[in-house]
């Protein structure tokens, strides 16, 4: 496999065309604008990140509102140690709290609060509202459609860089 990995590196690059490089920083330019967007919404509104809101939102997902920092970090793709330093912020401001995992005792559980679920409740609606109003209401729903395929097809091929992860949600429908 890593034999592979470096022969893919070393090949000659396959230039984008113009119009591809037009769609490429479109979808650059316009992900950093919408993710940043939606992140300063959920702070100005209810003082929390974009970050701290999908950690909420993946742990009410979770049965008993709980999980693995290891899963949450898998889910939320990103590394366990930027996830571990946004819990225990989180666990200082009494959303979510830690504990060893009564399974092995080398695992650390994070559950969501009383105070964590009545925030993600406040807060989902401003989100909802930006993800439409700043995605979903702009473009028809074939062409939504269209991107979500899009978006699998390129988290396909980079999920399978680490099998070992749990990256995929369990409730999407092909």
């Amino acid at each position: 496999m890593e034999a592979k990995r470096e022969a893919w590196r070393r090949r000659e690059p396959r230039w984008l065309d113009d119009r591809q490089q037009r769609a490429w920083r479109a979808l650059v330019l316009g992900n950093t604008l919408l993710f940043d967007r939606l992140d300063d919404d959920l702070r100005q509104q209810h003082g929390l990140s974009l970050v701290e809101y999908e950690i909420l939102v993946r742990l009410s997902e979770a049965e008993g509102r709980e999980l693995r920092m290891a899963r949450l970090a898998d889910s939320l793709a990103h590394s366990r140690s930027r996830v571990t330093h946004t819990v225990k912020r989180m666990e200082g401001d009494g959303l979510v709290s830690r504990c060893g995992s009564p399974e092995d005792g080398r695992g650390v559980i994070c559950r969501m609060t009383e105070r964590g679920d009545l925030l993600l409740r406040n807060v989902a609606p401003t989100h909802v509202t930006g993800v439409r109003d700043y995605l979903v209401d702009l473009v028809d729903a074939e062409d939504f459609a269209a991107l979500g395929r899009v978006m699998d097809a390129v988290a396909d091929r980079l999920i399978s860089d680490h099998p070992e992860r749990e990256l995929r949600d369990d409730r999407r429908s092909d």
